[in-house]
């Protein structure tokens, strides 16, 4: 009597676990398969060789250099994690920029950073802010203080999202892209959609007004990713990539796990990271629109550009973590230059640029940061509105929460200049235009009186007084 064939029995003739497992141990079983005839049956599920790391890093162009004591401690981290990154078995190339500054453990890409992979899409490389961008668009001779105003009546930052009377129609198409997607097609996913659309998050996020320095025109600059749909998204395509990091390459670190890109999975997420895109490039639109339906005014010009995305070249897979794409080739619906902005105090950079062998055809994305937020606020003094106002004079900045987040402020990010120094320095990207500062609208700190806290500190005191 035969017999029968269990799990353990596989695991010992040195096959990996995985869902094909079940299947065949029950046809195993049901047809009696023995010795050389089962082996040969097994054959067809069995794992490729482990893909080792890569024996010594591949070179990659460091744009980047330490100009204070500060910047050292942060250069030398950002040049070790990418270190350590570039042994991941699927990469070819990469870069830093001047504001790269670390992201995560060691072997993380950095923000600023650019990792190019063969075949293979890396979601732990464009994190959980897929397709993060900003958007410009040229109100002519309108009045900076009228545009903020409506934008500010228009717009949304914090948590969540809109609420069924103030949602924004979702397009059709758009619609049918997220069904016709395995990653993109259920239910939560499908309602945060909608009711994200037109939101911008917290964060470094923000919405800018000011003037052109070369025509005078005012203009308006978002900032924002995917949201919630993108942030789904991500934790599905990190999952599976491990599936494929534990079968193909289990010495690359969890961060680093990639989806082949010639798999049904690899194809459907590429497809899926399309349609996030458009999103995210809706959810800008809906915002300036209402700006300009709000006060009756023509749009005279818009562009835009994404900085934290995977742009495909062939079979290679560019991964800009905080690197915006100089090169049109990256952009299918490139309409103008590119966007650079650096703080709020500061003007929003119109730029073009080449590609050349050490900028991969990027340039940064903003100012970066040198110290964490945490470490920004200790060494603040003075109370936090004498430090914005100091921070802020002449500017019309705005908190959608009214609470004031000093970790946003000018003192928060790298100095400007030596960013501007530095895109010279390595040739990445040519300055064309200025969009100077007149106001912005940000988040603000908005769980500094959210109600959880509130309750919290309710509760705390009544314990506090009982003893």
């Amino acid at each position: 009597m035969n017999t029968k064939i269990t799990g353990n029995h596989l695991l010992e003739l040195g096959f990996r676990q995985g869902k094909w497992m079940k299947d065949a141990i029950t046809h195993i079983n049901e047809n009696k398969l023995e010795d050389i005839e089962m082996i040969n049956y097994l054959e067809q599920f069995k794992s490729p060789d482990p893909i080792a790391l890569h024996k010594s890093l591949i070179d990659f162009s460091i744009n980047i250099k330490a100009e204070n004591e500060e910047e050292k401690d942060n250069v030398a981290k950002v040049v070790n994690s990418m270190q350590t990154l570039m042994k991941t078995p699927t990469l070819v190339d990469g870069a830093i920029m001047p504001d790269a500054c670390p992201a995560g453990p060691d072997g993380t890409i950095p923000v600023g950073g650019v990792a190019v992979a063969k075949n293979a899409i890396h979601p732990g490389m464009h994190s959980a802010d897929i397709c993060c961008s900003v958007m410009l668009t040229d109100f002519g001779k309108a009045d900076p203080k009228d545009i903020l105003d409506a934008a500010h009546a228009n717009t949304h930052f914090g948590p969540g999202g809109r609420d069924r009377e103030s949602q924004f129609r979702f397009p059709k198409a758009l619609l049918e892209a997220f069904e016709a997607n395995y990653f993109l097609n259920d239910g939560n996913m499908l309602q945060i959609a909608r009711s994200h659309l037109g939101t911008q998050g917290d964060g470094n996020h923000f919405l800018f007004v000011g003037k052109s320095k070369k025509t005078g025109n005012t203009m308006m600059i978002t900032h924002h990713g995917s949201r919630g749909p993108g942030a789904r998204l991500y934790t599905k395509g990190m999952k599976v990539a491990e599936r494929f990091r534990k079968e193909l390459s289990p010495e690359t670190k969890k961060q680093n796990a990639w989806i082949p890109f010639l798999t049904e999975e690899g194809k459907a997420y590429w497809e899926a990271l399309q349609t996030i895109r458009d999103w995210t490039k809706v959810n800008h639109e809906v915002i300036h629109d209402s700006v300009a339906e709000t006060l009756d005014i023509a749009i005279e010009n818009r562009y835009w550009n994404e900085h934290n995305f995977v742009f495909k070249d062939g079979d290679l897979f560019y991964h800009a973590k905080g690197a915006t794409p100089l090169d049109s080739k990256f952009m299918p619906d490139i309409t103008g230059p590119r966007l650079i902005p650096l703080n709020m105090s500061e003007p929003v950079l119109i730029v073009e640029g080449d590609t050349t062998k050490t900028n991969l055809g990027f340039a940064p994305h903003g100012a970066g940061r040198n110290v964490s937020r945490t470490q920004h606020r200790r060494s603040k003094t003075g109370t936090t509105m004498q430090i914005f106002k100091e921070e802020t004079r002449g500017l019309d900045i705005r908190f959608f929460s009214k609470e004031i987040d000093i970790t946003e402020l000018p003192s928060a990010y790298k100095k400007a200049n030596s960013v501007r120094t530095q895109m010279e320095e390595y040739n990445l990207g040519k300055v064309i235009d200025e969009v100077m500062p007149y106001g912005c609208i940000m988040a603000g700190d908005f769980q500094k009186n959210a109600p959880w806290k509130i309750k919290r500190d309710k509760k705390r005191l009544r314990n506090k007084s009982r003893t």
